[in-house]
């Protein structure tokens, strides 16, 4: 399997999981556009679009940091075109950007309610739009959004409602996506961790310290997109992956390398049920 000579637009790329994405196919030597709003270093959170450009290019792929704001539809248009032009086209699009607040209905502020929907599911669905034209002519067309399987109980949306439906906005793009471009044989898929990722929405919007050490580190969401993103598009589409599920059937047996602690019991993430069959030897608590 590889991405090399791909290109791959990948949304929150500066830090996390969109980075950790994109260093992975650098490492194939893909072409990956890092769009992203952090262009000046934060005294909290590491990275910026030119630090993350350092590093793909560095793992040996090919980068455009492009200095973007998914609630922005022009910039969005604007940077697909510049990524396309460059590049001589797209043909992954990865919707990774995503904002987090989970406070209760009346505790959250109308303006928190409104950048959440607005980075989380109009952000999706403003990027698809824009990578579409140019999936359709590429070879083997990938649009994949980090957001959780739609699992409708009420447990998943009471407690932080505003954060739930952002989110399940995001799948329900591409349960939508999938089938309006079946034909067009651009594979529309979502991808969740089944547990915490070591990531700073965990360190600063969830449990700091102690729930890092009980999480994955992001590479582990990394390999299974690495996975999916191989897979022949009109073959792979319309599915709700959770990232240590795709690795199991890809042959992977060791998942303690993920482990930011190794050893210590993992925090199962939102949106994972106890139902949901983990590999074997995972071991997981549920916080619901």
């Amino acid at each position: 399997m590889s991405l090399a000579g791909k290109t791959l637009f990948i949304t929150g790329a500066s830090r996390g999981i969109g980075l950790a994405i994109a260093l992975r196919a650098a490492r194939d030597g893909a072409n990956i556009a890092i769009a992203a709003k952090t262009t000046e270093p934060h005294p909290k959170l590491a990275g910026t679009i030119y630090s993350a450009a350092e590093q793909i290019e560095r793992a040996g792929g090919k980068a455009l940091p492009l200095a973007v704001d998914v609630r922005d539809e022009a910039s969005v248009a604007a940077a697909a075109r510049q990524c396309a032009e460059k590049f001589g086209g797209i043909d992954i699009c990865v919707n990774n950007a995503s904002a987090i607040n989970l406070a209760p209905t009346e505790q959250i502020e109308m303006r928190r309610y409104d950048l959440i929907q607005q980075i989380n599911t109009r952000g999706t669905f403003v990027t698809s739009r824009a990578c579409i034209p140019y999936l359709k002519q590429a070879a083997n067309p990938h649009l994949l959004t980090l957001s959780p399987p739609l699992d409708l109980q009420p447990k998943w949306f009471a407690g932080h409602l505003a954060y739930s439906l952002s989110k399940y906005g995001m799948s329900l793009c591409m349960l939508g996506l999938a089938q309006e471009y079946r034909a067009a044989g651009i594979a529309c898929n979502a991808l969740w961790p089944r547990t915490t990722i070591a990531t700073a929405a965990v360190e600063f919007a969830l449990g700091g310290a102690a729930m890092m050490r009980r999480s994955r580190k992001p590479e582990i969401v990394a390999d299974a997109a690495h996975v999916i993103l191989n897979r022949p598009a009109r073959e792979c589409t319309g599915q709700f992956f959770i990232d240590d599920s795709v690795l199991y059937e890809a042959g992977v047996r060791d998942f303690g390398v993920y482990s930011v602690e190794p050893g210590a019991t993992l925090l199962a993430d939102l949106f994972i049920d106890r139902s949901a069959s983990a590999p074997p030897g995972v071991t997981l608590e549920f916080l619901r």
